[in-house]
């Protein structure tokens, strides 16, 4: 290591080198980040604002459109400013920085997925003490968790990265920086970065686990419903979480479980697209779709927005 460069930036080689690819790519993801920012935007605004939405599941959906805003943000930006730009580089810190928010914003979200779960569990399992188990304060605390339970696993992951010296090569096949592809420059013992990241699979599936708990109960009880009218509004309630869920859940999976290839570093770009670009957009899209009320109140707030002009 003495003879040899400490590297102080990495280089993030992108989705493309075409300039007409580079161009269509600008333009693509520049409109993907501005719809994400305004659908999740406006998810949180008629949730807090319109009377009818006034309860738990819609108050859990503002909060996760405020995660899908942060997750978007920590990548779109930079990598929009790196296919224009001359230099595509990302700073040592700046990188880490990246790693790091990223997991405290997707840590967030897999607790208060869950969150909506147990939302929709209680609804559906125990509809006679739903107002008395889902308070106010009760759901607060479970945000407040989701975020807490963040912050602490970005923490105990940035430790361990600010201890990595990087001698090697600089380049980053991708357009943003995640664990897998930092830990494999560095040059130091990545042993306990690698325990941490199991570590995070592990403090990551009880959440998972107990999101599928609820859900086979949900789908028990609702194949019991004798109305087909009743079974049907219920399987439209829960729809919508359990698709997002999958959209996350799938791609993150594949992701940093799968064995690191160089042959596959193509589909590794688009499943990293699908989680941390397409998801957030999708997810306001998916709600606005499958619920009634929501769509209801962003007509009513858009009617409102024409009669003003």
């Amino acid at each position: 290591m003495e003879n040899q460069t400490v590297i102080t930036e990495f280089i993030l080689l992108g989705l493309s080198r075409d300039p007409h690819l580079q161009a269509i790519f600008f333009l693509l993801f520049l409109m993907i980040f501005l719809v994400t920012l305004l659908g999740n935007l406006a998810i949180m605004l008629v949730t807090r604002t319109d009377s009818n939405l006034q309860n738990p599941m819609f108050f859990f959906l503002s909060h996760l459109a405020f995660v899908d805003i942060c997750n978007s943000s920590i990548t779109v930006p930079k990598m929009l400013e790196n296919i224009v730009g001359k230099q595509k580089t990302i700073s040592l810190e700046g990188c880490i920085a990246q790693i790091v928010f990223f997991f405290q914003v997707a840590c967030a979200e897999v607790f208060i997925l869950a969150a909506m779960a147990y939302d929709r569990y209680v609804a559906i399992c125990d509809p006679l003490h739903y107002t008395t188990i889902m308070k106010k304060e009760i759901c607060r605390h479970l945000v407040s968790g989701a975020w807490a339970m963040g912050f602490l696993y970005s923490l105990v992951n940035a430790l361990p990265l600010l201890n990595l010296h990087f001698c090697k090569s600089n380049i980053i096949d991708n357009y943003i920086c995640e664990l897998p592809s930092v830990l494999a420059l560095s040059c130091t013992q990545t042993l306990t970065n690698y325990i941490v990241l199991i570590t995070g699979f592990i403090f990551g599936f009880s959440p998972f686990l107990f999101t599928l708990i609820s859900y086979i109960h949900i789908i028990s009880t609702i194949l019991k419903f004798r109305s087909a009218e009743g079974r049907r509004k219920a399987f439209s309630t829960c729809s919508s979480h359990l698709i997002v869920v999958g959209l996350f859940y799938i791609a993150g999976c594949f992701r940093y479980m799968k064995p690191s290839s160089e042959s596959l570093i193509y589909l590794d770009k688009v499943v990293s697209i699908q989680y941390s670009i397409l998801t957030p957009m999708l997810n306001p899209i998916i709600y606005s779709l499958k619920n009634k009320d929501i769509q209801n109140a962003l007509a009513k707030m858009f009617g409102k927005c024409k009669f003003l002009k």
